[in-house]
This record gives structure tokens, C-alpha cells and sequence, in this order.
């Protein structure tokens, strides 16, 4: 707590103030992200508490910080294991209305048996989100390779990634378990790494388009790098009629 809200008189760091309270102090109108708030320890929900019902908190050096203007977001896996565990509850079809209301009441039920009621009332709504379906897990993917395709842009390369390759590094990089977490590093091993050593020993040297195809069956079944001569642009005026 006392990194959040600054350190005693007389320890180390107090001059620094909080990392929570001095952020919020120099931009009040700001979003907080507390992430897994279920790890967190029982004196940062009792901190919690005067943020939710006064609106401010009190740092280290005795000053009121607002956060009136602040928008708070508490994410939580609480009851991901009953999720898991209960195939009528769980990773259902997503058009599913009432199986997804009955998770929403299994879940609900969960964080109040986890959460005191105190906290549980100065919420002001609970979100429980779908599970990730294909049309949203590609939409990761392809967040993702922009941050690829705009580093090989500095090289003067542009990437091309087949369907077949995009279904590759999903099938490798998200399970029902973890969800897409771990696409991040499939991608990284994957796509990346492969292609920083190919770049290394000038695969693409004189190309301009890598093109990326899935490629082998079963076990066997692997990425493909395929360096492309740039597009040719066309003249100006070519195929006008001559005068």
C-alpha cells in the first residue's frame, strides 16, 4: 500500500509520493487499470473503499487527492476454475443467451463470496465477457502482425500472411485454458524469431513482399517464408494512346 500511496516520513522514497496517488494528483482525469484484483492484498481493498465512497484518498503527506474524475477498472479470474470445470457453464457458443446469464450468476456468486459486501455495493457494474471466438482471436493475430509489418516496413518489406498461416499460429497459440495468451509468444517463436535470422542471412535481400504460407500435414505442419519481388509500379501514362 505504502507504494501506492507514498512511503512514511522518514522511510525511503517519501519524497516521491505514491505511484497511484501522485498519478492521479498531476492527471486527474484519468483511467486506472488494477489487473487480478483478487491477488491484492486486504489493506488495498480498504483503500479501495475510500476511493469508492469519498472519492479521494489521502497520500502520504496528508493531501486529499480527487479522484472524482478518475475511472476505475478491476479485472478478476475469480471462478474461471468452475468455468473450466463445468462443460454447461463454460466455453459455450457465444449466441448462447441462457447459458451465458447462468454463468453470469454462477460468477456473480462467486466474487460475492470472495468479495466483502462492502466492496461488492460501491461497484458500480460487473462485467462478465463472452469467451473469445474465432472472428475475435483473429483480430488479435492481426493486431499483433501489424506490430511485425511495421517493423519490416523500416526495412523496405512488406508482409503477407496467408488464411492457411493465421489458422497455423491460432491452432499453436490459444487453448481453452489460457485463452490468447499465449499467441503473444507463438507469434513471437513462430514469426518473428524466424524471421530476424532469415533477414540475418539475407533471405530477402533485394525483395520487397515476404509472404508467410502454412505448409506440410499433421506434426510436420510449419510456417513457410517466402521472399516476393516488390509490386512494379506502373509508368505514367502507360498504355495511353500516343499522340
Amino acid at each position: 500500500v505504502s507504494r501506492l500511496i507514498g512511503a512514511p516520513p522518514g522511510y525511503v522514497g517519501y519524497e516521491e509520493g505514491g505511484q497511484l496517488t501522485e498519478r492521479v494528483r498531476r492527471r486527474p482525469y484519468s483511467v486506472v487499470l488494477l489487473d487480478e484484483i483478487e491477488k491484492a492484498h486486504p489493506d488495498v481493498f480498504n483503500m479501495l473503499l475510500q476511493i469508492m465512497e469519498e472519492g479521494r484518498l489521502t497520500d502520504s503527506f496528508g493531501r486529499n487527492v480527487d479522484f472524482k474524475n478518475t475511472i476505475m477498472i478491476m479485472t478478476s479470474n475469480i471462478g474461471a476454475d468452475r468455468i473450466m470445470s463445468q462443460d454447461p457453464f463454460g466455453f459455450m457458443k457465444r449466441d448462447d443467451d441462457v447459458n451465458y446469464e447462468k454463468m453470469k450468476e454462477m460468477l456473480v456468486s462467486e466474487l460475492e463470496r470472495f468479495f466483502r459486501p462492502e466492496f461488492i455495493n460501491r461497484l458500480d457494474e460487473v462485467v462478465v465477457f463472452h469467451k473469445l471466438g474465432h472472428a475475435d482471436l483473429i483480430g488479435i493475430l492481426d493486431l499483433e502482425l501489424k506490430k511485425v509489418e511495421t517493423r519490416l516496413a523500416e526495412h523496405g518489406l512488406k508482409l503477407e500472411v496467408a488464411a492457411e498461416a493465421k489458422e497455423f499460429l491460432l491452432e499453436k497459440g490459444t487453448d481453452e485454458k489460457f485463452g490468447a495468451r499465449p499467441l503473444r509468444r507463438t507469434l513471437s517463436t513462430q514469426v518473428e524469431d524466424a524471421l530476424s535470422e532469415l533477414l540475418l542471412r539475407g533471405k530477402f535481400e533485394g525483395k520487397g513482399v515476404i509472404q508467410v504460407n502454412a505448409v506440410g500435414e499433421g506434426d510436420e505442419r510449419k510456417l513457410e517464408f517466402v521472399g516476393q519481388d516488390a509490386p512494379t509500379k506502373e509508368l505514367a501514362g502507360a498504355g495511353a494512346d500516343a499522340t
